[in-house]
């Protein structure tokens, strides 16, 4: 049976995604933003995220996987491509977690293909113990060393993604 030893309160994660909200609301200020979920782990923070930004956006989401269980596989799956025309406009990517930084990598280089105007990253957790690839995170609401996280959208093995908090899965 797991442990879950809890990391990242309900309130904290509420009161940071408000402050980036409001961050992203003023950055993006007349700007034809497009806020881009990466499946499915970030589903819960952009829903609340969307929320926060107090400014017209539109949403969209890219599915992309590299995990089995804790390890990165190192092979990207597209599960899902944009519906929406990026060409032109301000696509800021939402990840759940940067961790190693190759799948979203490999996010950015496709995106950069389909002629946005620009592209940044937002993520709940900016994880940098397995970090392979510089990644450029502009938004982030927490910055962890090491642990394997879930809740709040944070899975292991499709599982305990409901959790209202975060927390340090240890098997």
């Amino acid at each position: 049976m797991p442990e879950f030893i809890p990391l990242i309160s309900r309130q904290a994660i509420q009161n940071r995604v408000r402050k980036i909200g409001a961050q992203i609301t003023r950055d993006y200020q007349g700007k034809d933003l497009i806020l881009t979920g990466i499946l499915k782990g970030a589903f819960m923070f952009m829903a609340d995220l969307s929320r926060q930004i107090k400014i017209e956006h539109e949403i969209d989401f890219i599915g992309a996987s590299s995990y089995e269980g804790t390890h990165s596989t190192g092979q990207i799956v597209f599960t899902k491509q944009p519906d929406l025309e990026f060409k032109n406009r301000d696509v800021l990517l939402v990840e759940d977690i940067v961790d190693t930084g190759s799948t979203l990598s490999k996010i950015i280089e496709f995106v950069t293909l389909l002629n946005p105007k620009s592209v940044a990253v937002c993520t709940l957790i900016d994880k940098h113990e397995r970090r392979e690839k510089e990644i450029h995170v502009r938004y982030a609401c927490f910055s962890l060393e090491k642990g394997f996280i879930v809740g709040y959208g944070l899975d292991y093995d499709e599982k305990f993604r409901n959790k209202p908090e975060i927390y340090d899965l240890k098997p």
